[in-house]
């Protein structure tokens, strides 16, 4: 690859993987608020985290796609030590008392991010293992089809790792803390959101994969080597 067209590829790389961990940083800062989601067809009780998640499986498939499985197992450890460094500030933060006037005070700050070590835990350990799931399951399917139906890797590989990701969340967060019944709802609602928002963005995963290949003047089934 050209000079040129190399640094290129590296700029592609870098944004990709700056999407993905804030992406993932915002999850998890987000997480501890429970909302609605009404499609139509279903009213989903999910928490907020789940909103920009997709993102992060619909990027690493990108990359997966694009620039291979070294490198996107690279970015998906770049977004574990970036959630626990996080996770660090967080408690720094809090180790320092809120001065009269403060937009802010201890109260607030407590009540927002004092739960945000065992959101952060439960969403590290299901992220390392639902990302590591999606990369291997993608992976298999584009050997298998020898780079064909990228539809089938992207939704394919999603479905079975968003439901690892969601199952290991909600019993982390909730075993203990909610009926069964109740634990049992969440994990079904958020995977089924998860499982939809992977089909939306198929048409994204094509266009992105297209732009790139064109771009770079890759074959099917040809990834950008260093």
């Amino acid at each position: 690859m050209k000079p040129g067209k190399k640094r290129q590829a590296d700029f592609f790389f870098l944004i990709l993987a700056a999407l993905f961990v804030a992406a993932l940083v915002t999850t998890n800062l987000i997480a501890n608020k429970f909302v609605t989601v009404d499609l139509g067809f279903k009213v989903f009780k999910i928490s907020a985290g789940v909103l920009p998640y997709p993102a992060t499986f619909l990027i690493t498939d990108i990359l997966s796609e694009i620039y291979g499985k070294k490198k996107t197992q690279a970015v998906v450890f770049s977004g574990f030590f970036a959630s626990i460094f996080v996770l660090g500030i967080l408690w720094l933060g809090n180790q320092f008392p809120s001065i009269d006037g403060s937009p802010v005070n201890d109260d607030q700050y407590a009540t927002v991010f004092s739960n945000s070590w065992r959101v952060i835990l439960s969403s590290m350990i299901a992220y390392l293992a639902a990302q590591f799931v999606d990369v291997r399951i993608y992976h298999f399917w584009k050997k298998l089809t020898n780079g064909r139906f990228l539809w089938l890797r992207n939704n394919g590989s999603t479905i079975v790792s968003q439901l690892t990701d969601t199952t290991l969340v909600v019993l982390v967060l909730f075993v203990g803390v909610k009926s069964f019944d109740n634990i049992l709802l969440l994990i079904l609602d958020g995977w089924f959101f998860k499982v939809i928002m992977a089909a939306l963005d198929t048409p994204l995963l094509y266009a992105a994969v297209y732009f790139i290949q064109r771009q770079f003047g890759l074959e099917r089934n040809q990834e950008i080597l260093d």
